[in-house]
């Protein structure tokens, strides 16, 4: 008896599981309570001022000061990952920090799906299909990044963005893991706020799948808009084909793979360049 209940649990289980993953998140009923849909509208607003919508003021104001600068945009610079303090440690530290932050962006959209009900196996947070996942992530990784390179190539000969340095930190001990650490950090917290936890909470309250993605995909340009008109709109492109992956698959663990992996290519391959082929 003690062997028949001991199976049944686990079956029970995997069948709740099963039924989560079969259902598309699209599948969450609407909220129409108009209490409830005021106050899910307000967390989304208070999601979004403490994380990624902010960043997006803040990307539109760096922006506007390089357009008012005497010098071009073109010959104009920004660093995605630079030096914060003077003593090595301390630069760590600060670096370390800032990585936790984007951790906890990301688990904040997390923990609140999982207090609003909605729980992660509903967004593509599981361990049911790692290899799957992985392949996926390396497909998408290769879809966005290529092209994505080709396009700042353009918008830097047609001068319209500035030149993105992966990084400026200098040749220390920590410069690789840091890096590692700040592309997975900037996966995770960019596509949990703005796929899982966003095009989620959109869905409930009544919008379409494709203003959606719209919404998500525009902001998520605009919070690179301080790259200049080539980052918004590459972003833009790829906010576009991760919503609607993820629209389709259910699948959150590829993007975030794939948003790490692009990363940290960019972030390594150009700390390792040697100095004289970096302009």
């Amino acid at each position: 008896m003690g062997g028949a209940g001991g199976t049944s649990r686990p079956d029970a289980r995997a069948t709740r599981i099963r039924s989560l993953l079969s259902a598309p998140p699209s599948g969450l009923p609407e909220i129409t309570e108009p209490a409830a849909r005021r106050l899910v509208g307000l967390e989304i607003a208070v999601v979004l001022t403490v994380t990624l919508g902010l960043s997006a003021l803040r990307s539109a104001l760096s922006l506007l000061d390089s357009l008012l600068a005497p010098i071009p945009i073109r010959d104009q610079q920004v660093a995605l990952n630079a030096p914060a303090a003077q003593a090595d440690y301390v630069d760590l530290a600060v670096q370390l920090v800032r990585v936790l932050q984007l951790f906890g962006w990301g688990a904040l959209g997390a923990y609140l799906l999982l207090r609003a009900g909605i729980p992660l196996v509903r967004i593509g947070l599981d361990r049911t299909r790692p290899g799957r996942d992985a392949l996926g992530a390396c497909g998408l990784a290769a879809l966005i990044g290529i092209p994505g390179l080709g396009l700042y190539l353009v918008a830097r000969a047609i001068g319209v963005s500035l030149e993105v340095a992966p990084t400026t930190l200098g040749d220390v001990w920590w410069r690789t893991p840091v890096l590692i650490l700040s592309a997975t950090a900037n996966a995770w917290a960019e596509e949990i706020v703005m796929i899982g936890y966003l095009l989620t909470r959109l869905r409930q309250l009544g919008w379409s799948a494709d203003r959606s993605v719209l919404a998500a995909a525009v902001l998520r340009g605009a919070y690179h808009l301080y790259q200049g008109l080539g980052g918004f709109v590459g972003n833009l492109i790829m906010g576009l084909i991760f919503g609607r992956v993820w629209q389709k698959t259910g699948r959150l663990w590829p993007l975030v793979g794939a948003h790490a992996l692009i990363d940290v290519v960019a972030f390594v391959g150009y700390a390792l360049l040697p100095a004289g082929l970096i302009k």
